[in-house]
């Protein structure tokens, strides 16, 4: 049953978005959707033991877009009174007057909507009290100071809860909403070794509490890692295989995801534009779309528009069968909404052969590991990618010392195409999974 720290019952949600599509119809729109959200949130930090930061928020909002033909107008608020949500609507149709006609406007078509709604188990609420959040922190940074004298400062340890609940609707009948929650914890310090300092850090996420990483975990990983760093050395350029770490890999996803996305696709802003039955990576490479996951991080039966989400291959045999594909981007494209309007539900990359870490080193040989990235270097139009990096060298299959401040450098393409391995230590803090990545050859540029 949804938490009583909500703000206002499911049932006072639904009854605001029907009000909306009434107010919205009386007012001469020929189509209108609402969502409507209501969360709450507690944050608590502490450094060097003792307590630094204690937030509690809540949130609550709607949005209303309506449609007068193909005329499209949008407005929202925070405000849940009556006055304020019927003025937002009237704001909404007013704006649609002026708007110029888009013949891909409008809601999604309504044989594609969801209608029958199972339980995926999103919502786990939490009964922390502050103290008790602030004695899991302390504990967890304790964890991680104890791991060397060297550990000798701290950028704290956090915990943190979320727990939110929200209503879509729209004009053709559809209502739908469920109650989420997500929680985390984390912890960063700081190793010293004479004028040398370097940090790290390590978190968990989960919906369940239960599921989340143990403090103690949690506090010693950070420790360890930072320890790690102490050394690290400037390389002269090369070009080597480069491993990216599981917690990082992930964002490798994220670039094939945006370079498929519909927005990207109809604007040509993509460099893996008419991918479709294209081969984007090696032939054993599958990457499924899971959004019915028990638990999972990005879950749904339907999407922002209320369109059904449904298991598929994205990528089979290296192949492209699948673009993430909004309503709007679809008849941009003249294709079919997948379900995807707010983005992709529980990526999971496999290429039937995942191996342990030390076998990903054994294989690569000599190389760099990047376990952090720096900036923002990558250009969808053309595939570049080009990123200040750090983490260790990699020699014989061993790591021989940390690195830092170097430059890794290639193209999406070519390192889609020369993932050489996967890695099976999956980290789970997302809605793309994979193990550690190995590409076969980058630019590394040092010194």
């Amino acid at each position: 049953m949804p938490s009583q720290h909500f703000s206002h019952p499911i049932s006072a949600l639904q009854q605001i978005a029907h009000d909306i599509l009434d107010w919205a119809k009386k007012g001469g729109a020929s189509n209108c959707e609402t969502a409507v959200s209501d969360g709450f949130g507690q944050n608590v930090t502490i450094r060097q033991g003792e307590v630094e930061t204690i937030e509690y928020n809540r949130d609550k909002g709607l949005s209303v877009t309506v449609y007068i033909g193909q005329r499209c107008g949008h407005a929202s608020t925070s405000d849940f009174s009556k006055k304020a949500v019927s003025d937002t609507v009237t704001a909404a149709l007013s704006i649609a007057k002026y708007t110029a006609e888009d013949n891909c406007a409008g809601l999604a078509d309504v044989d594609l909507l969801a209608h029958d709604f199972p339980d995926l188990d999103l919502y786990f609420p939490w009964d922390l009290s502050i103290e008790q959040a602030i004695e899991l922190a302390q504990t967890c940074e304790a964890a991680a100071l104890k791991v060397d004298k060297r550990i000798t400062n701290s950028e704290g340890a956090g915990i943190s809860l979320s727990e939110s609940q929200f209503i879509y609707a729209n004009s053709f009948n559809f209502m739908g909403g469920y109650a989420t929650s997500r929680h985390s914890t984390s912890c960063s310090v700081i190793a010293k070794h004479n004028d040398a300092m370097q940090r790290d850090y390590w978190y968990s996420v989960a919906r369940n509490s239960r599921d989340l990483e143990s403090v103690e975990s949690i506090g010693r990983k950070a420790g360890t890692r930072s320890l790690g760093r102490l050394g690290a050395r400037k390389i002269a350029t090369c070009e080597v295989p480069v491993l990216f770490e599981a917690p990082i890999a992930s964002g490798l996803i994220g670039h094939f995801v945006s370079a498929v996305s519909g927005g990207n696709l109809y604007r040509k802003s993509s460099f893996l534009l008419d991918s479709i039955g294209k081969s984007v990576f090696p032939s054993n490479i599958q990457i499924l779309e899971l959004p019915h996951l028990k638990k999972g991080l990005a879950s749904s039966i339907f999407d922002n528009e209320g369109v059904i989400t449904s298991r598929r291959k994205v990528v089979e045999n290296g192949m492209v069968q699948g673009y993430f594909l909004s309503s709007y981007s679809a008849r941009k494209l003249g294709l079919i909404a997948t379900g995807n309007a707010g983005g992709n539900h529980n990526l999971i990359l496999d290429n039937g052969a995942s191996l342990e870490f030390s076998a990903l080193l054994k294989q690569m040989d000599r190389g760099l590991l990047v376990t952090e990235l720096l900036g923002h270097g990558i250009n969808l139009v053309t595939g570049d990618y080009s990123r200040g990096a750090a983490g260790y060298w990699v020699e014989n299959g061993e790591i021989a010392y940390a690195v830092e401040e170097v430059t890794i450098a290639g193209n999406l393409r070519n390192m889609f195409l020369g993932i050489s391995a996967v890695g099976s230590d999956v980290v789970v803090r997302g809605s793309k999974q994979c193990g550690s990545l190995l590409i076969d050859h980058m630019t590394v540029a040092g010194i």
